[in-house]
């Protein structure tokens, strides 16, 4: 049997890159993946059919979670379905960098509701019928700029740093009951963008790594299966900074 046989599990901006990879893992642990996405149908809709290629099972929610009732409404559907969602991962986010001086408010603004309110949103929709089944696992990922900060990210990190604040709390909030909330804090991963950089500006994102290589999504994804399974129990409230050493 696998780990995740017979569980629900919702990852958010699951059409592309590190939540694509995670929707992947978890379906073959033998979760039952709702790869949410929010205008990128056609991305989704390939993930989806790559995990019922591989003999996995998944679905599509389309969503923006930074849309209370919308979030609200696709959490109570997916529930009304399957009878609980039991893992939820925070994946979806969005950039819009430039300098603190020269950032527009709306700017500030879009990625605030995305990357931390939409989080928001989608925990506490849940969590009221995890806390009713007395069980769930919620990983939120956040990112080694809201750790560490970076320049022309000061929303970026402003709303990573959040989630990581909402996890600790969320996690203190619900572990009585049996629920474990954490957060992945992913440092340079490769992506289609990074792949077509010319090879010194690569060696220079690299020069700021210890290990000198970016990682894969596929280390964030087998982090994500850990915390969601059985192995992951005793884990809750934590940081979990996967970043080749980048923020030690």
């Amino acid at each position: 049997m696998k780990r995740l046989e017979g569980k629900t599990a919702l990852v958010t901006g699951a059409g592309r890159g590190i939540g694509a990879a995670i929707a992947k893992k978890l379906a073959a642990d033998g979760a039952l993946v709702y790869v949410n996405y929010a205008a990128s149908k056609e991305a989704a809709n390939a993930v989806a059919k790559e995990i019922e290629d591989n003999g996995g099972k998944a679905l599509l929610c389309q969503c923006n979670i930074s849309d209370y009732d919308s979030t609200k409404e696709m959490i109570e559907n997916i529930i009304s379905k399957e009878g609980a969602i039991d893992i939820l991962v925070n994946n979806a986010g969005i950039t819009k960098d430039n300098i603190m001086m020269r950032m527009k408010p709306e700017d500030f603004d879009v990625v605030i509701a995305t990357n931390l309110k939409g989080t928001f949103n989608t925990m506490q929709a849940v969590s009221k019928y995890m806390i009713k089944k007395r069980s769930g696992r919620i990983i939120n990922i956040s990112s080694v700029s809201g750790v560490m900060g970076n320049a022309g990210q000061i929303n970026y990190a402003a709303s990573k740093a959040g989630v990581i604040g909402m996890t600790k709390t969320a996690a203190r909030e619900m572990a009585g009951r049996n629920i474990t909330v954490n957060a992945i804090a992913p440092g340079y991963i490769r992506t289609d963008m990074t792949d077509a950089m010319p090879e010194d500006a690569k060696a220079k994102i690299n020069s700021f790594i210890p290990l000198g290589y970016q990682g894969e999504a596929e280390d964030i994804a087998n982090m994500v299966a850990y915390l969601a399974g059985e192995e992951g129990r005793y884990i809750t409230g934590q940081v979990i900074k996967i970043d080749g050493g980048m923020s030690m």
